[in-house]
Formats: C-alpha cells, sequence, structure tokens
C-alpha cells in the first residue's frame, strides 16, 4: 500500500512540476499559449506525457527507498544517545519510540514537502545491527553517520 501511496504522490508532483514549467515558459513567451503549437503532437502529446510521468511515478518508489543495516551492534537503548545525536546533525527529529523501533521525521515544514512527506526513516534493531529504512539518499547519509560516530567512540 504505501508503494503505491508514493507512487501516486510522485506522479502528482511530477505532473504539478511539469505544468509549473510550461506555465513559466508560456509567461515568458519562450513558447506560445497554446497547447496544439507548444507540442509536436498537439493535445495527443498530453496523454502521452501523462502516460511517461507514470511509468516514472511507478518506479520511482522502488529506486527512491531502501531499508539498509548499520553495522551497530548492541540495544536501541544503548545506542539511543548516538542516533539522536547523528539525527540532530542531519536536521531529524524524533517523531515517535516504540517496541525497538524508532521514527524520525525532518525538522523543516519545508524540507517534509519537499520530500512529499515521505521523510521519515525508521530505525530498528536487528541481529545484523541496526536496520535503517527511507529515503535511499537519506538512509546513505544517516548510516554513514552512525558508523562513523561508532567509530570516534
Amino acid at each position: 500500500m504505501k508503494y503505491l501511496v508514493r507512487a501516486i504522490k510522485y506522479f502528482i508532483y511530477l505532473m504539478i512540476m511539469l505544468t509549473l514549467i510550461i506555465v513559466v515558459l508560456i509567461m515568458t513567451k519562450m513558447v506560445e499559449s497554446d497547447i496544439s503549437r507548444i507540442f509536436v503532437n498537439g493535445y495527443d502529446s498530453l496523454w502521452q506525457i501523462a502516460l511517461m510521468m507514470a511509468v516514472f511515478a511507478a518506479i520511482y518508489p522502488k529506486m527512491g527507498f531502501t531499508s539498509r543495516i548499520a553495522h551497530l551492534y548492541g540495544s536501541l537503548e544503548e545506542m539511543k544517545p548516538e542516533i539522536l545525536r547523528v539525527m540532530d546533525v542531519l536536521d531529524y527529529k524524533l517523531e515517535k519510540e516504540e517496541d525497538g523501533v524508532v521514527t524520525f521525521i525532518k525538522r523543516s515544514p519545508f524540507s517534509r514537502l519537499m520530500k512529499m512527506y515521505e521523510d521519515r526513516i525508521t530505525i530498528s534493531t536487528t541481529a545484523a545491527g541496526m536496520e535503517v529504512e527511507g529515503l535511499t539518499k537519506d538512509v546513505v547519509r544517516i548510516i554513514s553517520g552512525l558508523e562513523s560516530a561508532r567509530e570516534d567512540v
């Protein structure tokens, strides 16, 4: 279900961005205001563009979100001060904590909006270490921060 919601959000986001770009181009008189003259296939181009955006939106959640293991060993309670410090540096705040799972969200409402409110990072304890789940680029930064913070101790 999460996958479908993310795909729909991304599709809407892409369509809004494309619409804004076209509006700016029209307002700056870089292109004509008639859709049939902007695109080679005229109004048929609109559904073709929407179809392309739907394909991108369907692929994005698979590539944009991940779950990886940080090689940190110990209980969540032992690691919590370190995790909180790293997440604070990366501009995340604690959202909730329950049953060995902590979730964080971005502090800034603008930052959350730019990530379409899909900024949640979940950290849980596994036998292999700490599992970090969320946006791929953020997960990589967080794991790097957590592992390097652990080496500094």
